[in-house]
């Protein structure tokens, strides 16, 4: 193992102190803000595209935002080992702004994909960054406090993140969507400069594991094909999505620390099971409020309630985690898979016409609990099994097998939709969604069971 635990009890107020405030705000603000735009750009879209004439292109700017975010993940765990967290700290809200500016001011659609390839870019940079400026800033002990605040600094936004851009969208236009946030994202930005200040001169290990930026791009065009596959369902589109998959595959065996893919005890499981847990819950996020709407007669606002619920339910659970700095992080990623796997259930029954509906805002207060205990405890296991030399490259890998993970689920819930079942009846499919989401999640469960109670 990298590194020990840090047994000694954390100071009172952890986040507050002085050692750690300026860092705290800084995140917290620049977390926030990306998560506003990730909540909001999803409202806005509909009314942009149609704007811009860029109907047949409508799920393009959400495909360049993921092919960026794939390869800046990557690149900022090769900037992270070599060099720290800072260039990638500074550059990454900075690039975000850029995209925020080109995307706000659009007048077509081109300059629009460019805007959110940038945004995505700047998300990807500073993902690892943040991870890796934590791992610097806060012990073993202290890090399930910030990693709880991180939970909650997306709960405001996936609250009222969607309907804050709708009014604006209708009052003042969707490109205030983009532009209002870039004011408070400098703010963020001058903070960080400040923080990035304070770091220790890094000091690159030699040794260790590199990704590969073209191997990235790779991967993050199989993804795009899968995902572009499963939402144009054609003969066409099962040739380059299987293509894709291939390239995916090939790719990850190279961007993924070794064992990965079979699992193996420690770091790879870790890895894996973010994969395994992103995977799951997102195809259920994915097609809830489809299921809620065409099966129940959910009106469109009340549709997405329930993910409303999911939030709530993965802060407060991820705050519970974050006060109970003694536990055991492998046993809370295991409790995190079995909560899961239960919500999962609870979504596949509501899947069904002859089940209620209201049980679906139970099923995401038990299955955003388990993400919210499940979450923190890999960021914790990944940093304390990383050695310090290889942070960079094992954090990117963790973001690139979650990203993985949900493209895989969502657009495999695309493809039966289109086999098994249709967006008017969707039951049959969500119902062998269902089988495979709880089938990954018992993997889960079956695989952290190899831990010890204690690392």
């Amino acid at each position: 193992m990298a590194s020990t635990i840090d047994s000694a009890p954390p100071r009172r107020s952890v986040l507050w102190s002085a050692d750690h405030r300026l860092t705290t705000i800084a995140l917290l603000l620049v977390v926030t803000l990306v998560a506003f735009e990730s909540m909001g750009v999803a409202t806005a879209m509909p009314t942009l595209v149609a704007d811009l004439h860029g109907q047949s292109l409508y799920s393009w700017p959400f495909t360049f935002f993921l092919i960026s975010s794939v390869v800046a993940t990557v690149l900022s765990g090769r900037i992270g080992d070599r060099r720290g967290p800072a260039p990638a700290l500074l550059a990454g809200p900075a690039l975000f702004a850029a995209g925020l500016v080109v995307a706000g001011t659009a007048s077509g659609m081109p300059m629009l994909l460019l805007g959110r390839a940038l945004q995505g870019f700047g998300s990807g940079l500073l993902l690892v960054s943040v991870s890796l400026l934590i791992a610097l800033t806060f012990t073993d002990h202290e890090r399930p406090v910030i990693y709880a605040a991180n939970a909650a600094a997306w709960v405001l936004p996936a609250v009222i993140g969607p309907s804050v851009a709708g009014i604006v969208t209708v009052s003042v236009g969707w490109r205030w969507v983009f532009l209002g946030l870039v004011p408070f994202l400098a703010v963020g930005v001058l903070m960080l400069v400040v923080v990035v200040r304070r770091l220790p001169a890094h000091e690159p290990a030699t040794g260790g594991r590199r990704a590969s930026v073209p191997q990235a791009i790779i991967a993050a065009l199989g993804v795009a094909a899968l995902t572009w596959a499963a939402q144009h369902q054609s003969l066409v589109a099962l040739g380059y999505g299987t293509v894709g998959l291939v390239a995916l595959v090939y790719a990850l065996r190279t961007l993924l620390p070794a064992g990965t893919l079979t699992s193996r005890p420690g770091l790879p499981t870790v890895v894996a099971s973010r994969a395994l847990i992103a995977g799951a819950y997102a195809g259920m996020e994915a097609y809830l409020p489809l299921t809620m709407s065409a099966v129940h007669g959910y009106s469109p606002a009340l549709a997405g309630l329930p993910l409303t619920i999911t939030a709530l339910g993965w802060s407060a659970a991820s705050a519970v985690q974050g006060r109970y700095l003694e536990w055991s992080r492998e046993a809370s990623l295991r409790t995190g898979f079995w909560l899961v796997a239960t919500g999962l259930v609870g979504f596949g029954l509501v899947s069904q016409p002859w089940f209620p509906g209201w049980v679906a805002f139970v099923a995401c207060a038990v299955g955003g609990a388990g993400m919210g205990i499940a979450m923190p405890a890999i960021s914790v296991l990944l940093l304390r099994y990383s050695p310090e030399g290889e942070r960079g490259f094992n954090t990117s890998a963790v973001q690139l097998a979650d990203w993985v993970g949900c493209a895989l689920l969502i657009g495999l819930g695309g493809v039966l939709l289109g086999v098994v079942g249709s967006v008017l009846d969707p039951s049959p499919a969500m119902a062998l969604l269902t089988v495979a989401s709880v089938a990954l999640a018992m993997t889960g469960v079956r695989l952290t069971g190899r831990w010890p109670s204690k690392v």
